[in-house]
């Protein structure tokens, strides 16, 4: 899996300054970024400051619907954002989406004012479908806005801003749930403002199909998405794979607030950290990775990936096998730094990001390559369809392992012995056995 022989000398990342990158990196880092703001905020307000405490669902409930309404849209909506990415020139799209978006936040400020949490539900579900609208057409337009050298590279810099602008998002949102709603609401407005802006410096492309007929029927378009990506096995393939990437993400990320409180004895700082150190080794492993791999598609490297997320997922099993007291104070950063483990647990959490961008990043630049230019935007909708699907899978998985063992760690240890199967079914693709050898001879 490899590009032309020709390619360019000197800085790897040289393109991201320019304006058929930065404004696609900007609009897609902002939006992430007020998307996870706002959903945090709302959560924390509704755990933390009695928001809807008058509503007919306790607290834990609205969580969970709140949830669920932030997903559903990728089962509703993705068919036809893929048929919109296609149908329009991508760029003007976004400035609608993000126009859509400034639109939703002057809608949750009267949500706030009005402290109603069934509009900032309608909110949350609406900020979930201005994602799955935009999903498609972020990953479809690179591989229009940079040539295939490139690809690798760009895949690198968006899954590092995705990841970092979720983390920032979810800090800030902390933060600012304790605050006057009026400062949060300003600055969801000032960010869904600056990603407008960013997306009009996107360039525009022409339409890969102006005559594209849009579905009004969502379930048969979806099902005719679903069936005509799985016919094409590479495509299917890469979808899996990623999609078990957001599964494990999805378990780790939700389950490490309660895994800090009780296997790490640690408080709402410790949480922090583990929180930024995930995030920091995902962003780290995909540049890495974009470097190792020098304009190359390497599927190998899922391998690795793949290798080292069961590895360091045991390890973090090992080191924390044995619970906190639950009687002890919780413990603060300088606390639990002090601990003769904690570098041993700091380094796993970070390596299982690493291995994540590792495991990841190959796979998306695989689903834009092994896609047409006329099905890419349909490819990546059905890729968040099952991206969706698996995170749902994930909090079932989760619940139920739970209640089972009544630990984590348990449930963290099948995640990383579920590597081994996965990795098993990505090896039956014959062009991943193939690069894996030629990797292997290639380097020793």
């Amino acid at each position: 899996m490899s590009t032309p022989d020709m390619l360019p000398s000197g800085n790897q990342f040289a393109f991201a300054c320019t304006r058929r990158f930065l404004p696609l990196f900007g609009t897609q880092f902002f939006g992430a970024f007020n998307d996870n703001l706002f959903k945090t905020s709302l959560f924390v307000l509704i755990s933390f400051y009695g928001l809807g405490a008058n509503s007919w669902l306790p607290a834990s409930q609205m969580l969970n619907a709140g949830a669920l309404l932030y997903i559903l849209p990728f089962f509703l909506f993705s068919a036809l954002s893929g048929e919109l990415s296609n149908k329009m020139d991508k760029a003007i799209l976004a400035r609608w989406i993000k126009a859509a978006e400034i639109c939703i936040m002057l809608i949750a400020g009267i949500g706030f004012w009005m402290q109603s949490v069934t509009i900032l539900m309608l909110c949350l579900f609406l900020m979930g479908t201005h994602s799955t609208l935009f999903g498609p057409l972020k990953y479809a337009v690179l591989p229009e806005y940079l040539p295939k050298y490139e690809l690798l590279n760009g895949n690198s810099l968006i899954e590092s801003g995705t990841f970092l602008s979720i983390l920032f998002g979810q800090i800030l949102g902390t933060i600012l749930a304790g605050t006057n709603t009026a400062w949060l609401f300003g600055i969801l407005l000032f960010v869904a403002i600056l990603g407008q802006i960013a997306s009009i410096f996107m360039p525009r492309v022409p339409a890969q199909i102006p005559q594209q007929y849009i579905d009004s029927n969502i379930m048969r378009s979806t099902k005719q998405l679903l069936k005509q990506t799985y016919l094409q096995k590479n495509l299917w393939i890469a979808i899996i794979g990623i999609s078990w990437f957001w599964l494990i993400g999805s378990v780790y990320i939700t389950q490490l607030p309660t895994f800090t409180r009780l296997n790490l004895g640690g408080n709402e700082a410790v949480f922090n950290l583990m929180l930024t150190l995930f995030s920091l080794g995902i962003g780290t492993g995909s540049i890495v990775c974009a470097r190792i791999s020098r304009h190359q598609l390497h599927l190998s490297l899922v391998v690795i990936g793949t290798i080292g997320l069961s590895i360091f997922g045991l390890l973090l099993v090992w080191f924390t096998q044995s619970p906190s007291q639950p009687n002890l104070p919780v413990a603060g950063i300088g606390t639990f730094i002090g601990r003769p483990d904690s570098m041993a647990i700091i380094i796993c959490i970070i390596g299982i990001g690493f291995f994540g961008g590792f495991f990841s990043l190959p796979l998306y630049t695989w689903l834009q390559i092994a896609s047409s230019d006329q099905f890419r935007s349909h490819a990546i909708a059905a890729n968040n369809i099952i991206n969706g699907l698996f995170m749902v899978c994930a909090a079932i998985l989760s619940a139920v392992l739970i209640w089972l063992f009544n630990s984590i760690n348990a449930l963290y240890m099948i995640v990383a012995l579920g590597n081994v199967p996965v990795l098993i079914y990505l090896w039956r693709n014959q062009e991943l056995r193939i690069d894996f050898k030629e990797f292997i001879l290639r380097k020793y």
